[in-house]
């Protein structure tokens, strides 16, 4: 497949012209593809021991990408660029000798390579590293990007990913602080005495979910298996068995639309506690998150495409139907389905015939809702309709022990307080057996391994699923989900 992005084309004559360059450094004995090198500082270091590298005339052994390349005669400038940051260097004549020198002045930007030498400033201030030794680690067939910003740029910066990463600091630093969000997570859920498992990506009976899963074939066992939708009904099996704080960091595929908030492949943070409930998750929910956005930004305040959003614990909490009942006028759990109907197309939900109860709150969640809720908020009390594995409120059956959590007009977080009762668990199955007869394809399948493991009794139990991707978005300001997954799904090209 061709590309005819001329940001990032070749030409042959291009293409020829560097492949005689590699034969022509082979031919004189350099391997222009690495030789081991022992580096020892990073850039950062340097600049972290900047006065006392300058006044002990310290050498360095760096590594790193040619970024910028200045000639003037008988002296090179360059900038070299590693993971932490770029730095000036300075090869000469008079340092190098003719023939290393003759090599370095035929160097391209794009060219990682290894050097060794003596920290100074020069005249104007720069912090700089003159070449005492080098060594050709990897040579760069392609030009760099001379510009790599805007819009414009975003699919190729997509598709291109180890381009955008050389070429921008900033997104590196995004995958940074998403390591940073795992790491702060598997360290609060350790020390509070979580086990971090491992369940199957491929299931025979997808659940944990409303959702569409993605089918495969297992051809020794001759029959269709299902990329998981959600880990949850795996992690209470182990709840059954007696592991009492679960969680997995988990790989979920749903096939549905792609947005700016939906990929097809996402992580999501799914966690069990035994003897928990939904007050339970929201308490655990709040520490969790407050404490990583401290830990990693080092303020509770965080502005993310221009809203300010506060962390700061306690955070807010709406009923459902309250608040859809004041924002659009409609009572979710009393009004007919006539009224819902009327209600829908007056805002313009293009609403369909099958459609139950529990389609329309959600509709009316997305309309009435989620727009104005910036701060952490939970949102309590969904219709059972929707939770079909959530345990029903005591005192109001209609609704579950549940809430959703939102921050800056996005839904990151889902928790109730577990249904343990198998008989009300099968029931609950079958109700969404028969949506899916009636069209109602994200439905629920009957899993009768689940309803036995239940059988032998599962405690009361708390659990909470928090999106990953779309908590490093917060984090980074940034605008889409893809901006934040390395490898995001992209339509094919067709040029």
């Amino acid at each position: 497949m061709m590309n005819n992005d001329p940001q990032n084309m070749t030409s042959e004559c291009e293409m020829e012209m560097q492949s005689k360059k590699v034969q022509e450094l082979r031919d004189s004995g350099i391997d222009p593809y690495g030789v081991p090198f022992d580096k020892k500082q990073s850039v950062q270091d340097i600049r972290q021991n900047e006065q006392d590298s300058v006044d002990h005339q310290v050498k360095v052994k760096i590594a790193g990408r040619i970024m910028a390349f200045r000639r003037h005669g008988k002296a090179i400038f360059a900038d070299i660029q590693d993971r932490t940051g770029k730095i000036q260097i300075y090869a000469k004549k008079d340092t190098l000798g003719e023939k290393p020198f003759e090599v370095f002045k035929g160097l391209d930007l794009g060219d990682v390579i290894g050097i060794e030498g003596q920290v100074f400033k020069t005249h104007s201030g720069e912090l700089t590293v003159v070449v005492e030794q080098f060594v050709f680690l990897s040579k760069c067939l392609h030009p760099l990007p001379e510009k790599w910003h805007g819009l414009k740029d975003v699919e190729i910066r997509y598709r291109k990913r180890y381009l955008d990463l050389i070429m921008n600091p900033e997104v590196r630093n995004i995958f940074y602080v998403r390591s940073r969000v795992l790491r702060e997570l598997r360290s609060f859920l350790d020390g509070r005495d979580f086990l971090e498992v491992e369940t199957p990506m491929m299931q025979a009976i997808p659940g944990g979910a409303l959702a569409r899963p993605f089918v495969t074939f297992h051809n020794a066992l001759g029959i269709e298996l299902y990329l998981r939708i959600a880990p949850e009904l795996y992690l209470k099996r182990l709840i059954v068995g007696g592991m009492e704080k679960v969680y997995e960091i988990n790989r979920n595929f749903r096939t549905e639309g792609i947005s700016v908030r939906h990929n097809p492949e996402f992580t999501m943070l799914e966690l069990y506690q035994v003897y928990g409930n939904v007050e339970t998750m929201m308490q655990l929910t709040e520490e969790m998150i407050s404490t990583l956005v401290l830990r990693i930004l080092g303020t509770y305040r965080v502005t993310c495409q221009g809203m300010e959003i506060d962390f700061t614990p306690p955070w807010k909490r709406l009923n459902l139907r309250e608040i859809i009942r004041q924002e659009g006028e409609i009572d979710i759990l009393e009004d007919s389905m006539e009224t819902m109907k009327k209600t829908a197309h007056s805002v313009g939900i293009p609403c369909e015939e099958t459609w139950d109860r529990g389609k329309y709150v959600n509709e009316f969640l997305d309309v009435f809702v989620q727009p104005h809720l910036v701060s952490p908020t939970f949102v309590l009390e969904y219709p059972i309709e929707i939770s079909p594995l959530a345990r029903a409120k005591k005192s109001d059956p209609r609704v579950a022990e549940r809430f959703e959590l939102f921050i800056g007009k996005e839904e990151l977080g889902n928790a109730y307080s577990e249904l343990n009762d198998p008989f009300e668990q099968k029931k609950r199955f079958i109700d969404q057996a028969n949506k899916r007869e009636h069209g109602d394809v994200e439905a629920h399948l009957i899993d009768d391994d689940y309803i036995e493991a239940l059988e032998y009794g599962m405690p009361p139990t708390g659990g909470l699923g928090v999106g990953i991707d779309r908590l490093v978005m917060l984090l980074t300001d940034s605008p889409s989900i893809r901006d934040v997954i390395l490898f995001p799904i992209l339509r094919p090209r067709l040029d």
